[in-house]
């Protein structure tokens, strides 16, 4: 058996996504056994040493840095994994590459397209290996949407709707800023919910229906002030706590889309509904190893919703894992997509979301903001 070659990762980022990454790093040779890569977690890099130390001795990474450039830099590195907040994407994403660094990016691709723009074209010219961690494509039951959809078992599809919702930011007295939630500063995170929660739901929509060509949008912040983590004083919110929209599909499918932050009883509520000519296909996060899938080509009498339950070998990554019946959850999306992009690395065959990919969801959530700012439909230009 011929040896694996190593992948040295540069981690950049030891928060919530740092660890999912990592844990796809350490996981996946473990599982995938025919891959010609295997990654090594060599270093990991975050401005607070303490912490980025504390996170080495966790996972096992071999070294620790304090400066993504010092790391870019290292010539015993040969791919950098993006885990830091929005507004260092850009940068650290066109050093990276003029370095030839392999980059793997954490979602969404950028603060915005100009900044989109820019990093593709540096990946292009340069011609590394690029993706974006949009992980839900890899959830099992929706790859096997996937399959099924390219299979034509929908027809026509005529609707789409899907949401996100969350609770975690109701408080009026929760501060926006820092290390925990940077997500609430618009100057670090871009924008709010469109970004952060409906960027998944646009990538897999793209992904399952096709582009989006024009939507049309309404966003809120109900909290219209909040205290800054790192002056101590109120200071405006410019995130949007809320976003909702309607949109046409290049199919001439319709859909709706929907995320918050401000739906007490929901922490993760992600939901998507396909309605096609033949079938519809529904699936829901919390329930994530369960597709349903309806047929009206079925005998009536037995036509109904049923249940799929995506655990038997011959659907989507499961042979990979345990006996049929057990199911496996979040964080296997991750091993998925790390081993789709290291077979990617192996063929020549770029997995997705690239980053040109990405910048099409990119396109899409600042269609949102502009037809939310001006109450018109407004085309995505894809």
């Amino acid at each position: 058996m011929s040896a694996k070659k190593p992948l040295n990762i540069g981690l950049i980022g030891c928060g919530f996504m740092g660890r999912a990454h990592s844990n796809a790093h350490a996981k996946v040779s473990h599982f995938f056994h025919n891959l010609a890569y295997k990654p090594v977690l060599k270093a990991i890099c975050d401005v607070d040493e303490t912490k980025a130390k504390a996170f080495a001795d966790a996972w096992g990474y071999e070294s620790v840095e304090t400066d993504w450039r010092q790391l870019i830099a290292r010539t015993d590195i040969d791919a950098i994994d993006i885990c830091a907040p929005n507004n260092a994407h850009h940068d650290i994403a066109i050093e990276a590459a003029n370095a030839g660094k392999i980059i793997l990016c954490e979602k969404p691709l950028a603060m915005n397209v100009s900044e989109g723009k820019e990093m593709v074209q540096a990946v292009e010219q340069t011609g590394v290996a690029n993706m974006v961690w949009y992980n839900y494509r890899r959830v099992p039951a929706v790859t096997l949407a996937k399959n099924i959809i390219n299979e034509g078992k929908l027809g026509r599809i005529f609707h789409y709707r899907t949401m996100f919702l969350q609770d975690f930011t109701i408080a009026e007295d929760l501060p926006q800023g820092g290390p925990g939630l940077w997500r609430l500063d618009a100057s670090v995170a871009g924008s709010g919910v469109t970004g952060d929660l409906l960027a998944h739901n646009i990538d897999t929509a793209m992904w399952l229906n096709g582009p989006i060509t024009e939507v049309s949008a309404m966003t809120e912040t109900f909290v219209k002030e909040r205290k800054h983590v790192e002056t101590g004083k109120k200071q405006p919110v410019g995130i949007d706590d809320a976003s909702l929209f309607l949109a046409r599909f290049a199919n001439g499918s319709l859909a709706t889309f929907e995320a918050t932050r401000y739906a007490r009883g929901h922490k993760a509520l992600y939901t998507l509904e396909i309605n096609g000519e033949h079938a519809s296909i529904f699936w829901d996060l919390h329930d994530l190893h369960r597709l349903g899938y309806f047929d009206h080509r079925d005998e009536s009498v037995v036509r109904g919703w049923r249940s799929i339950h995506v655990t038997d070998h011959d659907q989507p990554y499961m042979d990979k894992w345990w006996v049929p019946g057990l199911q496996i959850g979040y964080e296997h999306s991750f091993v998925h997509q790390m081993a789709d992009f290291l077979r990617g690395l192996e063929t020549g065959k770029p997995a997705s979301p690239t980053f040109a990919d990405a910048l099409e969801t990119q396109r899409v959530c600042e269609a949102v903001l502009e037809s939310a700012k001006t109450r018109q439909w407004t085309p995505t230009g894809l």
